[in-house]
């Protein structure tokens, strides 16, 4: 306990010790956490119901620009680890040519630039790519805010998620 005059002691509030004798020590409420899953799904039926209505032209236009200067399908689909690690679907418009490693990170290829299309460059930029990923949160296979579903093999990323229960919740945009 702190004592007037004595300085103050920083380093226990923000300790591993400190930390892990809070998360022992907590026990969530099941009514209040059902109320929270009712409120969260409910405002992702809601924005992306939304979102789908107002955004269907550029989604109309994205998938002609997609088409229209690059061979291949308009959405890309790639398998990525959903709740409790189960694989799912995850959709994006195509921003890469057909003829690109499958199932790597970007970032993990030699020359990223080089497999990128002219219009997957903007898509990118803009992160207009994503957008299929609405029409999955309406479906329930991901939520507005969650984290980013990983791939299967990113196995470091798994294991860290793992560590602070983030696999145990719905990916997220």
């Amino acid at each position: 306990h702190y004592q007037p005059g004595e300085p103050f002691d920083h380093t226990m509030k923000h300790s591993d010790a400190y930390y892990e004798e809070y998360m022992a020590a907590f026990v969530p409420n099941p009514k209040r956490r059902l109320f929270y899953r009712f409120v969260k799904r409910s405002f992702d039926i809601i924005a992306s119901a939304i979102m789908l209505l107002l955004l269907s032209p550029v989604y109309l236009a994205i998938a002609i620009a997609v088409k229209c200067t690059s061979k291949g399908p308009i959405v890309f689909r790639q398998q990525r680890l959903g709740k409790g690690g189960k694989p799912f679907t995850c959709l994006k418009f195509r921003s890469m040519k057909i003829t690109t490693p499958r199932n790597m990170p970007t970032s993990q290829l030699a020359k990223p630039e080089m497999y990128v299309t002219r219009v997957g460059w903007v898509l990118r930029k803009l992160s207009l790519d994503e957008l299929p990923q609405i029409y999955q949160v309406f479906f329930s296979q991901l939520s507005v805010v969650g984290p980013r579903p990983a791939l299967w093999n990113q196995e470091d990323l798994i294991q860290e998620r793992e560590k602070y229960g983030a696999n145990d919740m719905k990916p997220g945009i």
